[in-house]
Order: C-alpha cells, then sequence, then structure tokens
C-alpha cells in the first residue's frame, strides 16, 4: 500500500536521539497514529548533534525535515509560520496572516486534503482545544475540539504519509475528547535522565573534568535541561556583577593576591549565585569563614551553590506546590523510638545503596497527636541524605487546574529520584471521601496518586511518608501492602526510662543542661505525657531558671518540678486512648509495640477497638 511504501520511508533514527523521539517514530512507522499529543517536559531544550532545539524546533528542523516536503508550526500567539515548503504550495498565503483557531484549522485541514507529505506542529494546543464541559465551551472552542478529532478520523492523512503533533505541557488541560480517542497517541516527553544531562553539563562547559560532569549531572536531578544550562552559563554582565564578583574573589582568596585559577573560580560562582543576597553567597562558599582549597572541596562548595539554585528553581517551577524539607535535627533530638529510628536508618541505607528491592513502597506514621511523628520524619530526611519534600496545598478552584498541578508534582519528584515525600495529615489528604461535591475531582486527584505510589518503577528512587493519627479515616486501598508498606505506630511513653531519655533529648534539642541524674519521681508523674507536652514542659522549666537565675542554661530538678506543677496538658483520655489502639492495630511489627500492647491478643485488642469505636469514632 501506498501508505506503508511512505512510512517506511521516514526519518532514520538520530544518533543520541530523545527517547521520546524514538518512541514517536516507531509508533508513526507502526501506523498506530498520524496524530499525536506530545506532553509533560515540553518547554526544554534538547542537545542534539552539538546544538540545543526547543521540543518544536526540533521536531521542524531535525525529525520531519528529512521526509516532509512542507512543515508548519502554529499558535495562537505568532500564527502560522512554515519552516519548510514545497515551491507550489496553494493556500500559504492565506494562512500565515490568519492566528484565530476558527480560521486557521480549516485551512490547515483543506493543506493536509489537498497536498502529501505535511508535518502539522499546533503548540500550546490546550489554548486552541481547552478542557472544560462542552456545555460551558464557546461555539469556536467546541468547533476547534471537533476539527482536530476529525482529523484522527481522516485517511487522506496516512495516504498522504502527513503527520500532526499537537504540544501540551499537560493532558488535564487538553480536550477530553480529544486525549481520549484511541486514533490519537500520547507521548510524554520526560525530564533529562542523567546521560542526557552529562552531555548538557559537558557541552554547556567542556572545561569541566569527568569527575565534575558526574557529580552535576547526579546532584542537578530534576531539573530541566534549559535550566542546567542558565545554571551553568555566565550570563552577560549586568550593573551589581562586579561587585559579586569581587565579594566572592574575597571570601576565596582573603585578602592574598588571587591566582588566575582562583579568579576564575570567583567569576563563575558569581554568575551561579546571581539572584542570591551577599549573606546567602557567604553562607553557602564559607560557612565556618574558611574558604576550600582541595580540589574535593571546591567540588562540594559548587555542589552547595547548584543545590541551592536548584531548589529555588523547583519551587518556583511548581508554583509553591511543594516544600523542600531542610531539617536542623537528626535522630539524636528524638528520643526513645529505638526501634522506629533503627527501622528508619535500615530504609535509608537501602536506598542509598541501590538495594531497591528491599524498600518500601511507602511508611505510615500512625498515633495520637503529639508523639513526634513530623519531627522523626524531618528527623530521617535529615539522617537519610535524600531529598526531602513536602506536598502542599496543590487544589485550585480551576477546572482541571488541580490535576494539572498533581502532574507537575508528580513528574518532578519522578525526576529527582532518591526522594522522601512527607504528606501530614494524610487522612485528610486520603480521606474516603468519594468526590462528589466537587465534581469528582477528588476521586480523580486520589486515583492518579494511588497509581504513582503503586508504580513498581518508584521502588527505592521514591518513598512516600504518610502521617495520620486517624488511620481509620484514610481511604482503604492506600493503606494496602505495594503503597504504604510498613506502618509505623507512635505511642505515648509508657515507662519511667522512655520519659527520661525523651527528656534527655527535649533539653539537647533546647540547648540546655541538666546535670546530675534526673528526679524518678519527677519522671513518673509525667509517663503518659505525648512528646510534645514534655517539650512543653521542658521549655517552660528553661523560662523559670532564665527568671530565677537570669541567663541560666542550667536547669535543676526544682525548675523542671515547677514547669511540671504549671503545666496543664490537654487531655481527652478515650480520644487519646482510641488513636493508641488504631495505631497498634495497623502497626506492621509486634517489635515496635509496648509490651502492654504486643502481650495482648489480636481478638483482646479487636475487643477494645471496637469498644472505644463506638464512643469516639465519629469525633475528629
Amino acid at each position: 500500500m501506498m501508505a506503508d511504501a511512505n512510512r517506511s520511508e521516514a526519518k532514520p533514527a538520530l544518533a543520541s536521539e530523545p527517547a521520546w523521539c524514538e518512541e514517536l517514530r516507531q509508533r508513526y512507522l507502526r501506523g498506530e497514529s498520524s496524530q499525536f499529543v506530545l506532553f509533560g517536559n515540553v518547554h526544554d531544550v534538547v542537545l542534539y548533534e552539538g546544538k540545543l532545539y526547543g521540543v518544536s524546533e526540533l521536531l521542524a528542523e531535525v525529525v520531519f525535515a528529512r521526509t516532509k516536503d512542507t512543515i508548519l508550526v502554529y499558535n495562537v500567539s505568532t500564527g502560522v509560520r512554515f519552516t519548510k515548503r514545497k515551491a507550489d504550495l496553494r493556500g500559504a498565503e492565506d494562512l500565515v496572516v490568519q492566528r484565530e483557531p476558527a480560521k486557521v484549522l480549516p485551512l490547515i485541514e483543506r493543506l493536509f486534503t489537498t497536498n502529501d507529505r505535511i508535518a502539522a506542529i499546533l503548540e500550546y494546543a490546550d489554548t486552541v482545544a481547552p478542557a472544560g464541559d462542552t456545555s460551558f465551551s464557546t461555539m469556536e472552542d467546541r468547533a476547534a475540539v471537533v476539527t482536530i478529532h476529525r482529523w484522527s478520523l481522516l485517511r487522506t492523512l496516512e495516504r498522504a504519509d502527513s503527520i500532526i503533533v499537537l504540544i501540551v505541557e499537560n493532558l488535564s488541560e487538553l480536550h477530553p475528547r480529544i486525549v481520549s480517542n484511541p486514533r490519537v497517541a500520547t507521548v510524554r516527553v520526560s525530564m533529562p535522565s542523567k546521560s542526557e544531562r552529562a552531555q548538557i553539563v559537558a557541552h554547556t562547559d567542556p572545561s569541566l573534568s569527568a569527575a565534575d560532569v558526574e557529580h552535576l549531572s547526579e546532584i542537578t536531578a530534576g531539573l530541566k535541561a534549559i535550566q542546567l544550562v542558565s545554571i551553568l552559563t555566565p550570563s552577560a554582565a549586568v550593573d551589581g556583577d562586579a561587585d559579586r564578583t569581587r565579594y566572592v574573589l574575597e571570601l576565596l582568596a582573603k585578602g592574598a593576591s588571587p591566582s588566575p585559577a582562583v579568579l576564575e573560580r570567583a567569576q563563575k560562582l558569581a554568575a551561579i549565585t546571581k539572584g542570591m543576597s551577599f549573606e546567602e553567597v557567604r553562607r553557602l562558599i564559607a560557612p565556618d569563614g574558611e574558604s576550600p582549597s582541595r580540589a574535593e572541596d571546591v567540588r562540594a562548595e559548587v555542589g552547595r551553590l547548584v543545590a541551592a539554585r536548584k531548589r529555588e528553581i523547583i519551587e518556583r517551577e511548581c508554583f509553591g506546590l511543594i516544600e523542600f524539607v531542610e531539617s536542623q535535627h537528626g535522630f539524636d533530638v528524638v528520643g526513645g523510638l529505638d526501634e522506629v529510628k533503627r527501622e528508619l536508618a535500615t530504609i535509608a541505607k537501602n536506598m542509598r545503596e541501590g538495594r531497591r528491592n528491599r524498600c518500601p513502597m511507602g511508611l505510615l506514621f500512625t498515633g495520637p497527636m503529639g508523639t513526634g511523628k513530623t519531627f522523626v520524619a524531618e528527623a530521617f530526611a535529615r539522617e537519610s541524605g535524600m531529598t526531602a519534600i513536602k506536598l502542599k496545598n496543590f487544589r485550585s478552584k480551576w477546572v482541571g487546574a488541580t490535576e494539572g498541578n498533581l502532574e507537575k508534582i508528580l513528574h518532578v519528584i519522578q525526576a529527582i529520584g532518591q526522594i522522601i515525600v512527607i504528606i501530614d495529615e494524610g487522612d485528610r489528604a486520603f480521606g474516603g471521601s468519594d468526590g462528589d461535591g466537587d465534581g469528582g475531582t477528588s476521586s480523580r486527584v486520589i486515583g492518579r496518586i494511588k497509581e504513582f505510589m503503586s508504580d513498581t518503577e518508584n521502588r527505592g528512587r521514591v518513598l512516600f511518608v504518610l502521617m495520620t493519627n486517624r488511620p481509620d479515616k484514610l481511604d482503604v486501598d492506600i493503606k494496602r501492602a505495594g503503597r504504604l508498606d510498613r506502618k509505623i505506630p507512635f505511642l505515648y511513653p509508657q515507662t519511667q526510662e522512655e520519659v527520661e531519655r525523651i527528656v534527655r533529648a527535649q533539653l539537647r534539642k533546647a540547648k540546655v543542661t541538666h546535670e546530675g541524674p534526673l528526679d524518678p519521681a519527677l519522671l513518673s508523674g509525667i509517663v503518659g505525657y505525648s512528646n510534645a507536652d514534655i517539650e512543653a514542659i521542658v521549655l517552660l522549666a528553661a523560662d523559670h531558671a532564665n527568671a530565677a537565675r537570669e541567663g541560666d542554661s542550667v536547669l535543676t530538678d526544682e525548675d523542671l518540678a515547677a514547669a511540671v506543677s504549671d503545666y496543664l496538658p490537654s487531655r481527652d483520655v478515650k480520644m487519646i486512648e482510641y488513636m493508641e489502639l488504631l495505631a497498634v492495630f495497623e502497626a506492621s511489627n509486634r517489635r515496635m509495640l509496648p509490651s502492654k500492647y504486643a502481650e495482648l491478643s489480636v481478638d483482646e485488642l479487636q475487643t477494645k477497638l471496637v469498644r472505644l469505636r463506638a464512643e469516639c469514632g465519629s469525633r475528629r
């Protein structure tokens, strides 16, 4: 058949072409479709044969240029432009003077039906056929959706060896009638892989050593190629650049006459730190007042700067939808919970060392309020040495925006890899609501997150840590093995020894001391208090000591006793017991439970739980 003959002549595989390009080529050659939607990282650049191309540029100037007679690119801002055009093409003049989709799309269709070997690239396709309820769409939007949908059914395109590519960042922003069309093939443009980042780094700065290229390609995971280029490429000098360079030079040379190598380093670091205050630059380059000199220290210095810019860029890219966790404390200020800390340390080690098959997909931290779930999660992030983020409120009142925000977040998470995702108050994020009140948005969002959490490709690369004091409010499906594999209970201290460890940890955290042993009677009086209550008591005792002996940071038993007698904990005994039993019942391992629960049978726990659920189950 003619179509098969034409397709067999399609472009050969490009050297070092990106994976999405090869996927598009293979699916086109198989005759799967003549209409494609490229989505994902579509506003990035691609390095090909020593030159950086945008996605549209690569398609128009390289991919289709070899086999198509006419190539046009359209968006609603610039209208139609031809990057290649056969001499006798009729109707081209009418196209280039139009911008409105209602006028442009019929003219493009006329080209398809009267000419062979045409490639049409529609940029920002969501502005041509936006998502939304058809009943609220304008007549122009409806016509655009129907036109693009009809194109996928035209056998003329296949016979003429023509192709249409729609480019959109988020599939959720394109009309669902197009996305769900089986005759339209979707291809994801992924974030740059490590090898692609290495090529970009080497291309941007050829003077870097192989070790530096490897280091930078490792720490820039999650960045787009265009962002990586902007970090590594010194920009043109503007007012203030000379001052920045002089300041960095002072930090590096410390008054000595700078060598050419130090001057070059100062210029490069000044370019990388553009946008940061001088104080931020000082903390990153010389946090202890000493500038690095050895090659390893210099590499670490550059790594810190790039990591800081990376966090800034990704947070801005995600419009504040995520927050990087920069914990100031580790497990040394976490009192007690020895089994929990050992479990988390093992998980972090397996992730760092690449033993992915031994890593859980997710963790559920559950227990009453004030038991230190968030505190331990942040300490775990620091101890693990991995990137950690918190999901912020990504929900929007605009139709389709919530799903688009979520896709952006998940895309970044997958690109960063070796990452811990912390979700606080998980019962609110993953409650059992059917989402009817918001048009089904909640159901779609929860379903998409579940799908991502259970993707085995993420095992050992992405670890979800979900926290809640009401696991009974969670969607049951989110708690299954393969999503939240390990359930870790956080309970109030049950013994005097546990209380003492927590008090000692809180003293270290507050940077106050207590000489000698702690009074056993004092400790036994606060058994059953939460970790948060004990922290409040230590801080209250520090205030008492400071008031009694101005500037004194050494606490006495009298200070602690005064704080205990003055402090009034918030107590809801029934609800706390119910939350504890829920945590115990969810626990994955009996060894993490205190003896008063570990020795109970499942039937005994169930009986207690049923009784308390009748009293407290409907309360928040």
